[in-house]
């Protein structure tokens, strides 16, 4: 597993960029960059189940099943994968998981001056670091994007 790390400063209160990031709907809308339909299933709450899904191209519901190992609220969440979904079936062992399962994304919430930064890290293997490059970057920017409109 390899770490990265991505970070945007923000315009806004961390309060603000704190609920648009976890709310249903703005969720939604910033995490479109990695799948148009992207959505996730559970609650932001530490030692919870919560499922980060979309549609693939046969209508059929696919993502990554994980678990909130931590959550500080306006300050940090951190998010354990535990296996995938595939064609709506939790697999949670053998080889399609191993390369994911215990793999940690952290999300940190400083404060700067009335504003924020977001720093983003993210454990991943060797075959997603240029698509996580790409799109993430991307999302970020759509996520400063929303919590600025307010």
């Amino acid at each position: 597993m390899k770490k990265l790390t991505y970070q945007i400063k923000i315009n806004a209160p961390v309060s603000r960029v704190f609920k648009t990031m976890l709310d249903k709907e703005t969720y939604k809308q910033w995490t479109s960059a990695f799948n148009p339909s992207s959505d996730f299933e559970g609650i932001w709450e530490q030692g919870q189940k919560i499922n980060f899904i979309g549609i693939n191209e046969h209508g059929e519901k696919e993502g990554m099943i994980a678990e909130i190992a931590e959550y500080i609220p306006n300050a940090f969440v951190s998010i354990r994968h535990l296996g995938i979904l595939n064609k709506g079936q939790e697999i949670l062992s053998g080889p399609a998981v191993e390369d994911w399962a215990g793999a940690l994304e952290n999300y940190f919430f400083t404060p700067i001056e009335g504003n924020m930064e977001l720093k983003v890290e993210v454990d991943t293997n060797n075959d997603f670091i240029d698509y996580f490059n790409e799109v993430w970057p991307n999302a970020l920017q759509r996520l400063k994007n929303l919590s600025e409109m307010e």
